[in-house]
């Protein structure tokens, strides 16, 4: 997906793709030992669709989703 290479730096953007958000599942679930399914049911939950039904793109809400992934799957680190 486009916003994979044209993301900020930082990786502070508020909303991705649901295509990008796919890309990262695997490697969430693994740092978060979670299922892939459970991290993907996550992303869906917080995917909004395009604004008005036609403008826009759908896109994934990551502060929002951050957060029901630290309060069902803490990150622990390394």
């Amino acid at each position: 997906p486009a916003d994979a290479v044209t993301a900020s730096g930082p990786g502070l953007d508020p909303e991705i793709s649901p295509a990008y958000a796919a890309l990262q599942e695997a490697s969430v679930a693994k740092a978060r030992g979670a299922a892939v399914a459970q991290v993907a049911a996550l992303v869906t939950k917080y995917e909004k669709g395009r604004d008005l039904g036609f403008m826009g793109e759908a896109r994934v809400n990551v502060l929002q989703l951050n957060i029901a992934l630290d309060k069902d799957y803490p990150y622990h680190g390394k």
